[in-house]
């Protein structure tokens, strides 16, 4: 079949070398400075220069030629365009995939949401999610991702079209359980970053991903997930990955926090999206609203909007008083 993957970032670039053996890839970009530049050079050479195009991806800027012909749009923009890319997509009925990981800024609404709001309910559409870096996935080292969608027979057939011998896509009809850890995974890899910059300890990190798992947990199920999601791939996979790979954009985030960097030297340096920085306020929103007791989120956004230092955030966590572990 035709996928239109919509985003040609790191991720979505991935994506389209990923699928392209079995299918054939158009890959949007937003800019035709960008578009032109993938056609030329046949890689990307701003996210992953190191691996090149297929022959059978083709770049292109204009929505409308990314589109003819598609049986599928994968959408692979950062959630901040996630809205503005499903608008565009409110006149060509083909089933929709997204691959963002985070909430919207503002809103804190969950990408299903947004995805029902602009499109209705009516049409087949699933989440694509799990521990996945991009670079790794372009150079076709062996990677398991889950696809969600409430429709377990789109979930499971869709699954097996975009299954690859060297990208495993397992299935689920937990959508909110995926997307939650999509997106609460990133918070926790800045406070893992700062953990690490900070020389705390390789204790201190086991103690600071697990109980990362149980913040996201307590989230995910108060918004509807299902425990097991946060057990799997898109959870505890996804989490581990993120707080511990050095491919992490998050954890060098954190990273940079630790060695006293400001946020905006940090992000200008950086040069990509790190979601979390995003995502950090809206969980935290939302765990407010749930009733949901989110110290170690709480501390990021001290750290990251509200001028404390990250050794004092530390502390904050330390002092807390003795409870269950539950």
């Amino acid at each position: 079949m035709k996928i239109a993957i919509l985003g040609a970032g790191a991720w979505g670039t991935a994506l389209a070398i990923a699928l392209s053996g079995k299918h054939r890839i158009a890959l949007w970009a937003r800019t035709m400075a960008d578009a032109e530049q993938l056609l030329q050079t046949r890689c990307n050479q701003r996210y992953l220069p190191e691996v090149g195009l297929p022959a059978s991806v083709e770049p292109t800027a204009d929505f409308n030629a990314a589109m003819a012909g598609a049986d599928l749009a994968l959408i692979a923009t950062p959630t901040a365009g996630l809205r503005d890319t499903l608008r565009q997509l409110s006149s060509v009925k083909i089933p929709v995939v997204w691959a963002c990981k985070g909430f919207e800024a503002g809103t804190a609404t969950l990408p299903h949401r947004l995805v029902a709001a602009e499109l209705g309910l009516d049409r087949p559409c699933a989440v694509l999610s799990g521990p996945s870096f991009a670079l790794e996935v372009a150079r076709g080292c062996p990677t398991a991702i889950t696809l969600a969608s409430g429709n377990a027979t789109f979930a499971r057939d869709m699954a097996r079209e975009l299954h690859q011998p060297r990208l495993r896509v397992y299935y689920s009809t937990d959508v909110v359980g995926v997307e939650v850890g999509g997106a609460v995974k990133n918070v926790m890899a800045i406070a893992t970053g700062i953990c690490d910059g900070l020389n705390l300890g390789l204790n201190a990190r086991a103690a600071l991903i697990t109980r990362g798992l149980a913040e996201m947990t307590r989230l995910g199920l108060k918004l509807g997930g299902c425990a097991e999601t946060f057990m799997g791939l898109t959870g505890a996979g996804d989490l581990i990955l993120t707080c511990t790979g050095d491919l992490s954009r998050n954890r060098r985030v954190g990273l940079l926090l630790a060695s006293g960097q400001k946020l905006d030297s940090v992000l200008n340096h950086l040069g990509h999206v790190a979601e979390g920085v995003h995502s950090a306020r809206e969980t935290a929103r939302l765990a407010k609203d749930a009733g949901v007791d989110m110290p170690i989120t709480a501390a990021v956004c001290d750290v990251l909007f509200a001028g404390m230092a990250p050794q004092a955030a530390v502390q904050q966590l330390l002092t807390r008083d003795p409870r269950s572990e539950a």
